[in-house]
């Protein structure tokens, strides 16, 4: 039989990471230092308790209850969220017996009566799960930007630096080392910027039982409840709702897309990077790689590899919000909410280990510039087949240049075939098979992204 100990490992692999190393290290994961997960059930339950202390401190603010009364209220509690998980499943929700605990936890007789007085289950755990939601954004946005300041140091490093560019996994046109990187280093910006207005506008929940503040009216008049869900809102430092959203659940989509971009930009940056570390192109390399257990001289980009099962994770968690929000009923959803509930938990644990591991792969990523320039060479010039085809058809006729082109596909010198061309000076021919004369805007892509960065405080 397992320990005791082992009994508790075994059950919290999940957040420790032992399957999911993305949360590993990161503020997602378990915490060697005592702090709570981000998104962990403790973080949750912690969260349930500000929550009803905010109720009570909304109150005190508003002259109906003495604000010294609150202090009283289980002072120093800290749920103990295996117990109360378990008591969670008679009432199907954690706070019913949260709620109980905190009662009996209150030596106060008076205290105990204002505890989530008034209000109803959905409206604790829903401000809950706004509170977890903005610490995960807090700690996200840090290590955005964080990988975002490495991002800006190499597309400036690399402003200049001609590569191919690649469409469909061929060669297409010259670009820029830095163009490309601008590319992700403008989605990670973007992202963090969602993430941001998303969190300052995550609201509190306070509607009563049926979303009509009828408890609230009866309780303290028609003015102090028209107050109240504000009041709320400011001790809990979440956006005050316009109304209850108890069956309206665009906070719920607005984070669950904002999280969503976030990610895929992650994603997709760390696309690039396990292509461009592949020893046969070798143009991008990790400073952290990873080993293999039976072959020595792997280096895996074990950060970019994580990260792309986070981007592929965050779409089917995504569609099972959406399908939530699309079938709550009447003015308590059945099923639908409880089903937020997970998703939204590991979307947000995805989100805050994502983005550290951004931030670690943004630290030790390099550049080759010599082995772009050197790829760029690899199809003979045919890489600028766009430049040639809009300079020298007009010239020559249509088909005199796919001539050009197919042989210089089969093999012959395309510097040697357009030298030939009576129609093309000398002069021009150094120019025209030049990849560093056919950047387009590259350059000033990645002057517009830097800036950009720079504006959000991104140095």
């Amino acid at each position: 039989m397992p320990t005791d100990d082992e009994t508790d490992s075994a059950l919290g692999s999940a957040v420790f990471g032992l399957l999911d190393p993305l949360l590993a290290g990161s503020a997602a994961g378990a915490r060697a230092d005592g702090e709570t997960a981000i998104a962990s059930d403790a973080h949750v339950a912690v969260a349930l308790v500000r929550a009803e202390r905010a109720l009570l401190t909304a109150y005190g603010d508003l002259g109906v209850m003495p604000p010294a009364r609150a202090e009283r209220v289980a002072p120093g509690f800290r749920p103990e969220v295996r117990a109360l998980a378990a008591a969670g499943l008679e009432s199907g929700n954690p706070v019913v017996p949260l709620v109980d605990a905190l009662r009996r936890r209150t030596g106060d007789a008076d205290a105990a009566l204002w505890i989530h007085r008034g209000a109803t289950s959905q409206d604790i755990l829903d401000t809950a799960l706004m509170l977890v939601a903005k610490d995960g954004i807090g700690v996200a946005v840090e290590d955005l930007a964080a990988a975002a300041s490495g991002l800006v140091a190499q597309a400036v490093a690399h402003r200049d630096d001609p590569a191919a560019a690649r469409t469909l996994g061929q060669h297409a046109v010259p670009i820029t080392v830095g163009a490309r990187i601008a590319g992700r280093l403008r989605a990670l910006v973007r992202a963090r910027r969602t993430l941001l207005d998303a969190a300052a506008a995550l609201p509190a929940q306070l509607g009563g039982a049926a979303g009509t503040q009828a408890s609230f009216v009866e309780l303290f008049g028609s003015e102090i409840a028209s107050r109240l869900p504000s009041a709320f809102a400011a001790a809990t430092g979440l956006a005050a709702p316009a109304a209850p959203w108890h069956t309206d659940r665009y906070p719920i989509l607005d984070l669950a897309h904002a999280a969503g971009a976030a990610l895929a930009a992650m994603g997709a940056l760390a696309a690039d990077v396990v292509t461009l570390t592949r020893p046969e192109i070798a143009e991008a390399s990790v400073q952290r790689g990873g080993g293999s257990s039976t072959m020595p001289q792997k280096r895996n980009p074990v950060d970019a590899v994580l990260l792309r099962s986070a981007a592929m994770r965050a779409p089917a968690l995504i569609g099972q919000l959406h399908t939530a929000a699309g079938l709550v009923g009447d003015e308590r959803p059945d099923g639908a909410w409880h089903a937020e509930w997970p998703a939204l938990q590991e979307l947000l644990r995805l989100l805050v280990g994502a983005a550290a591991r951004t931030r670690e792969l943004c630290a030790g990523l390099s550049f080759d510039a010599e082995r772009a320039r050197g790829n760029l060479a690899l199809t003979g010039g045919l890489i600028l087949s766009e430049r040639l085809a809009l300079v020298l058809k007009p010239r020559i006729g249509a088909a005199r240049f796919a001539e050009v082109i197919d042989r210089a596909a089969a093999g012959e010198s395309l510097a040697d075939l357009v030298r030939a061309l009576p129609e093309v000076a000398e002069q021009d021919l150094a120019d025209l098979l030049d990849p560093a004369r056919y950047l387009g805007r590259s350059g000033a892509l990645v002057d517009d992204a830097v800036r950009t960065a720079r504006d959000e405080g991104i140095r």
